[in-house]
């Protein structure tokens, strides 16, 4: 029962995504299926504003709204919203909740963080995770081994550095710069 309910409400969207698909700019589209590109419903090149589904590999320019599969990846612009798989590579910008195992944001990112392996440029945010880099983060960083450039904020884990710290750069437990 669950299941067939959770498989209607996906295909009432991808309808509904279809169905307004006529009223986007051009460079857009509501829905993406991809099985790995080149074999996915959308070209490559365009960005996606409501839901993509990436069974094994999908690739856009950027995702607005529900991201899901395996390996989620955007080559630029500014994705916004949940992005939810194995691995999460945003090429540009990110604004909202990365939860893969491994999630990577080369440019800004503003949000949460949620796996094995958080990376990410610069931006605010938390990061959660065993793993957690950031070149310059403003926010928490929690996790078993955290690792920045620059920070104004908190990490709390076993390993903590903070490279741009003059004093006590490396701390176990907890670290700050403010």
């Amino acid at each position: 029962m669950r299941r067939a309910f959770v498989m209607a409400c996906v295909g009432i969207a991808i309808l509904a995504g279809i169905a307004v698909e006529s009223g986007y700019a051009e460079g857009s589209a509501t829905f993406q299926l991809s099985l790995f590109p080149p074999v996915q419903l959308r070209d490559e090149n365009l960005s996606i504003s409501l839901l993509r589904l990436d069974l094994i590999y999908g690739r856009n320019v950027s995702v607005h709204g529900l991201d899901l599969g395996l390996i989620n990846h955007c080559t630029g612009g500014t994705s916004v919203g949940l992005q939810y798989g194995i691995v999460g590579y945003v090429g540009g910008s990110f604004v909202g909740w990365q939860a893969n195992t491994i999630d990577i944001v080369k440019q800004r990112f503003s949000g949460f963080q949620s796996g094995f392996y958080n990376q990410m440029n610069n931006g605010e945010a938390v990061q959660y995770g065993i793993f957690n880099v950031a070149t310059d983060v403003t926010g928490l960083q929690l996790g078993f081994i955290n690792y920045t450039q620059k920070m104004y904020g908190l990490q709390i884990g076993l390993i903590n550095v903070i490279r741009q710290k003059e004093k006590l750069p490396v701390l176990p437990i907890i670290n700050w710069s403010f």
